[in-house]
């Protein structure tokens, strides 16, 4: 089977890459830019058919989340337009799509962690334009599998684990906002899981499994603790260590707001794939321990 994934360097592309080597059967293909730009429509179904997948990853996206606020075109044109456009290719070679979203779909009101059935309203610009992606994608092709996620990170790319140990060996505490809640996501997690399920979403009898999922890592925590934990981590394998000073969202202001409480509930992709991701805090060590050993050889 192979897997046509957009993007070539975001930390699930990479992670899809890496764990495919275990999947006998499998070829992962990552296709970026200039072949495939979300931003160049007219690029996305010749990149697509060349590769002439069996299925097709939507990962690529505008990320950076405060950057959106002054660049909301930018932001729409991939997250929203280039998604679409990326879910037509898919039916015009006639392939399933999963298409990655975010869990900042959601204001944060919310006490307990959001389902599927819940109402949508995000708070900033980056989170209303993947929320019209989801939407494309839901109008492009009925074989759709949407997939919100949060909190992602890996040894891969740019992500909050990552920045911590950094900045651990810069300082000797971090402030860290206490306020916010969420489920940190291994994209190593994350890319076992759809290496899992797609074949069967190949198969011309699996139509009821389409449709939007929530997939995140179990258990929720919140910035500080997340942190707290990764350091721990990292001190145990004899790497970089430093005090994390619980602050307050307010005292911490960014362009873009972000929801207090953005936890995903995972159970209606479990109960329809019988998978479950593993608890946060397991996958957390085992980033962290890659992430030291990286240090310690480029230190050597």
């Amino acid at each position: 089977m192979r897997i046509a994934v957009t993007g070539c360097e975001g930390q699930l592309a990479l992670s899809l890459v890496e764990r495919s080597r275990s999947w006998s059967g499998v070829d992962v293909v990552t296709i970026g830019r200039p072949h495939l730009d979300l931003a160049e429509p007219a690029t996305i179904l010749p990149a697509i058919e060349r590769c002439r997948p069996d299925l097709v990853v939507s990962a690529a996206a505008y990320t950076a989340v405060d950057q959106a606020e002054r660049e909301p075109e930018a932001a729409f044109a991939v997250n929203a337009l280039g998604a679409g456009a990326v879910a037509e290719a898919a039916a015009c070679v006639e392939v399933p799509i999963i298409h990655i979203s975010t869990d900042y779909v959601f204001d944060g009101g919310k006490q307990g962690s959001y389902a599927e059935g819940d109402t949508p309203a995000p708070l900033s610009v980056y989170g209303a334009s993947k929320l019209a992606g989801e939407r494309a994608v839901a109008e492009a092709t009925p074989r759709h599998l949407i997939l919100r996620t949060g909190w992602v990170y890996s040894p891969f790319g740019k992500n909050f684990v990552k920045t911590i140990l950094r900045l651990a060996k810069e300082r000797e505490d971090i402030a860290v906002v206490a306020d916010q809640r969420g489920n940190p996501s291994s994209a190593i997690d994350l890319a076992d899981a759809i290496l899992d399920i797609s074949a069967r979403l190949t198969k011309s009898d699996e139509d009821a499994a389409f449709g939007l999922y929530h997939l995140a890592g179990a258990g929720v925590v919140t910035r500080a603790d997340f942190a707290r934990h990764a350091l721990s981590a990292s001190r145990a394998e004899g790497g970089p260590w430093a005090y994390v000073r619980d602050i307050a969202t307010d005292a911490f202001p960014t362009p873009a707001s972000r929801p207090s409480n953005s936890s995903l509930s995972s159970a209606k992709f479990t109960a329809a794939f019988g998978r479950a991701m593993p608890a946060w805090q397991d996958s957390v060590k085992r980033t962290v321990r890659r992430l030291v050993a990286n240090i310690s050889s480029e230190s050597s």
